[in-house]
C-alpha cells in the first residue's frame, strides 16, 4: 500500500491499516531505522484530570497533604 505525502506534510492512511484500530484519532510518531512508526495513542480520563490538576497548579504534595487532612476528620 502506498500513501503520498503532501505539500503540507500530511499522509492520508489506507482505510486497509486504520480498519484494525478502532477508531485512533492520535498517533505517537517515532522514527526507527529510517523507518517512521506510528502508535496508537489512547487518552484516559486520569490523563484528563492530571492535565486539569497540573493546569491548576495542584501538585502531588497538595493532594496528600487534603487526604492527610480529610482523614483526620
Amino acid at each position: 500500500m502506498l500513501a503520498k505525502l503532501t505539500s503540507k506534510n500530511q499522509l492520508t492512511l489506507p482505510k486497509a491499516v486504520m480498519s484494525d484500530l478502532e477508531n485512533a484519532e492520535y498517533f505517537d510518531v517515532t522514527k526507527e531505522n529510517g523507518r517512521i512508526v506510528l502508535t496508537p495513542v489512547r487518552f484516559t480520563r486520569a490523563g484528563a484530570v492530571r492535565a486539569k490538576l497540573a493546569e491548576m497548579g495542584v501538585s502531588e504534595a497538595d493532594i496528600a497533604d487534603a487526604v492527610s487532612w480529610a482523614r483526620r476528620a
